[in-house]
This record gives C-alpha cells, sequence and structure tokens, in this order.
C-alpha cells in the first residue's frame, strides 16, 4: 500500500518566528501561519481561515527567523506531522506541517504587497502575487 504526505499552503504569519537550537546544535525555528479561503453560500460570500503551525530545521530555520515576521506571506512546502504527548497527567495532540521549503512572499516593508524585497538572503526566490501566470 502506497502513501503520500505533501503540503502546499500560501498564507500569512501570525506570529513572527521563534528560533531554538537543540541540544546537537541544530536550529529549529516555529511560526504559525493564516490559510484564507473565501467561499459562496448562496448568495453571499463567506470567509475561512485556518491557522496551521509550521516547523523548519537548519539554514532555513534561521533565515525564516531572521527575515520573516508576522504579517509577512510566505508559501510552505512540507509534509504533515502527528504528535501526541502527555501533560500535567492529559493526553496532547498536534497536527503540524514541517517544512521542506519556505518561500518570502512581498517586500519585508510591505507585506502581501508582492514585490521582489531585496533583502532576502541567499537561494530564496521572492515569488509574485500571481497576476502573470498564464493559465
Amino acid at each position: 500500500m502506497a502513501s503520500f504526505n505533501k503540503v502546499m499552503l500560501m498564507g500569512n504569519l501570525t506570529r513572527d518566528p521563534e528560533l531554538r537550537f537543540i541540544a546537537n546544535g541544530s536550529a529549529v525555528a516555529n511560526f504559525g501561519l493564516a490559510v484564507n479561503r473565501k467561499f459562496k453560500q448562496g448568495d453571499e460570500w463567506k470567509d475561512d481561515v485556518c491557522y496551521v503551525d509550521i516547523t523548519v530545521w537548519g539554514k532555513q530555520g534561521e533565515n525564516c527567523a531572521e527575515y520573516l515576521s508576522k504579517g509577512r506571506p510566505a508559501f510552505v512546502e512540507g509534509y504533515l506531522k502527528f504528535s501526541t504527548w502527555e501533560s500535567d497527567g492529559q493526553k496532547r495532540n498536534k497536527l503540524e506541517v514541517v517544512a521542506n521549503s519556505v518561500q518570502f512572499l512581498g517586500s519585508p516593508g510591505n507585506p502581501g504587497s508582492g514585490g521582489t524585497g531585496t533583502d532576502l538572503p541567499t537561494g530564496q526566490t521572492p515569488v509574485s502575487g500571481g497576476d502573470d501566470i498564464p493559465f
């Protein structure tokens, strides 16, 4: 039986990335992403927001902590990870996205602008707002 676990999300950060280093020295950054969806119900347009926790490891996590901030748009590719643990005698669980790649969207001074920004880290490619996509 085959399995497939891939997630692609585009949204705005709900909080500044939090960077920490684990015992072996690896960097890990965590942030929240709000993904908006508009849909029509009858004659009325509705908004639905999905809040997702994102984890980014290594140098990319360090770059996220340095260059991203609350409100900035980002495109995240990764996979779903389900974690369970016990805290104060209660079972807890969490579904999060572990990012394989994060693209910074917009420009640093103007969240959501779709501009290119000039202070992106090496290897990060800005993505436009999508107006020039041919389909």
